[in-house]
Parts: structure tokens; C-alpha cells; sequence
């Protein structure tokens, strides 16, 4: 059985974000890039399957998109106990929605015909959530997003997995080859041992680039792909807080004018 996880290289939640001078984007300098948290729960959950299923005999693979430095991922993962991966890395690349970049890591592993994909619900970058359900539908096969529990069939042929949604709970069974976002819930990462992350770093990965997945410079321009990037701005500074002073029942009723007359918000 082969089992795919996707997962992306995002910058640590922690990580103080700067807008390039231009907008073009934010400075990568200094800032440390570390797997997205979703795609972790989304590795976790390809290596329990593979650990409580061993008559499914799956191996694992993990694909990512990026720069050089984005096979860190793939490192991550390999300690984690992943065992191979793919990294799709060209300059043409950059700057690609997710539904664009869907229609390349569909080109990529195509033919590789994997029956489980695992993704995470979302990357913590951009917040869009498009790429789990856009690749599966350029491969033609059912998704379910957002997914917090999964219990499989028999001999793998089908899964019924549970999502979170407005005040209830639903339930869904899919047929294999299937594409399943995780959501928080289902599992907890494991941490990647020490011995692990010096081993990965001696591994081979499977690196393409454009012209290997059959993509032109005018088959990724910006006239072909759906929605661009335009620029980036950081959020306006804040205005200076107001201190009201004076007896409670005066500042009652300031605090209501204020809200009232200036603010327009009551």
C-alpha cells in the first residue's frame, strides 16, 4: 500500500514577519522555517497507520515544494520514520497559488497511483486551505477535509473518518485512493530523535524540477495561473490607547458617548 503525505515549510509561528521594502514578499533572513504544524498531525497519521497496520505492508513517502532549504521537511520527516521523499524545487514555482501548485504535485506523482494521501488542513502561512481539495480533484479521487478520527476497512478498500462541524459531528466513508486533510485531534507528532535527524540528513531525496514534470516557463507565468500574489503589506500600527479618569458612574456614561458618537460602534 502507498501512502503520501504532503508537507509544507512555513515560517515558526514564534517568528517576528517582515515586509520586504517593495512588498515582493517577506524577508527570509533570519527567519527560521520549520515543518508546518498541520502536516505534521498529517505525517503522524501515515506512521500510525503503517504501525498498527502491518499487513497493509505501506511505505511512505513525503512530498514537498520549495526552495533548497525547504528538504529540511523532508529530514524532519525521514527521522520521524518516513521512507522517502520528493522535493519539487524550481524557481518557477515561487509565487504559485495552491490550485496551480496542486496541478504540479498532480504532474509529480501521477503515476506513482498512491492510495492514501495525507495533508494537513492547512498551512499556518497563507491560511487558504485550497491544496488538499484542489490536487484531489486534478487526480480524480474523493477528499474529506479536516478530519479528526479514521477507522479502515476491510483490506483497505474504504475508510470512515469523522470531521468536526457547527455543533455536531459528521461521518464519511470513502473508497480508496482517497486524500484526507487532518485536522488537530486526530493524532499528536511524535518528536523527531537526535540519531534520527543525523541519519536523515545522509539520505537520498528525489528532487524535480519544472521541465521534469513537463512545465514550461508559460505553462507557470502569471497569465495562466489563476490568482497572484500582488503585494504584501504589514498591518497598520496601532493608535495609542485613551485613559478615561474619574468617578465610575461619569465614565459609564463617557465610555457609551465614545463607543457612540466617535467610535460608531454601539
Amino acid at each position: 500500500m502507498k501512502v503520501l503525505v504532503l508537507a509544507k515549510h512555513v515560517p515558526e509561528s514564534t517568528t517576528n514577519i517582515k515586509v520586504k521594502a517593495d512588498g515582493s514578499g517577506i524577508e527570509t533572513a533570519g527567519v527560521k522555517f520549520v515543518m508546518n504544524p498541520f502536516c505534521e498531525f498529517a505525517v503522524e497519521a501515515a506512521l500510525q497507520f503503517k504501525e498498527k497496520n502491518a499487513g497493509a505492508g505501506a511505505t511512505i513517502t513525503v512530498l514537498t515544494v520549495g526552495p533548497a532549504a525547504a528538504v529540511d521537511v523532508i529530514r524532519t520527516a525521514y527521522a520521524m520514520g518516513v521512507d522517502d521523499g520528493i522535493h519539487l524545487c524550481d524557481d518557477a514555482f515561487n509565487g504559485l497559488d495552491e490550485l496551480m501548485l496542486a496541478r504540479v504535485v498532480a504532474a509529480a506523482i501521477r503515476d506513482a497511483k498512491f492510495d492514501v494521501i495525507f495533508a494537513g488542513k492547512h498551512a499556518i502561512d497563507y491560511d487558504s486551505g485550497q491544496f488538499g481539495p484542489g490536487l484531489a480533484e486534478c487526480l480524480g479521487i474523493p477528499h474529506v477535509g479536516a478530519i479528526t478520527a479514521i477507522e479502515w476497512g476491510t483490506n483497505f478498500k474504504s475508510a470512515t473518518v469523522r470531521r468536526r462541524i457547527e455543533g455536531a459531528e459528521e461521518v464519511v466513508e470513502a473508497q480508496l485512493p482517497v486524500l484526507f486533510t487532518i485536522d488537530k485531534g486526530l493524532c499528536e507528532p511524535r518528536y523527531p530523535s537526535l540519531p534520527g535527524l543525523m541519519k536523515a540528513k545522509k539520505r537520498p531525496v528525489e528532487t524535480k524540477n519544472a521541465a521534469a514534470l513537463g512545465f514550461s516557463a508559460a505553462d507557470l507565468s502569471r497569465e495562466k495561473v489563476g490568482t497572484w500574489m500582488g503585494e504584501f503589506t504589514p498591518p497598520p500600527p496601532r493608535a495609542a490607547g485613551r485613559m478615561l479618569k474619574g468617578e465610575a458612574a461619569d465614565l459609564a456614561k463617557e465610555l457609551v458617548r465614545i463607543l457612540h458618537e466617535e467610535e460608531k460602534v454601539i
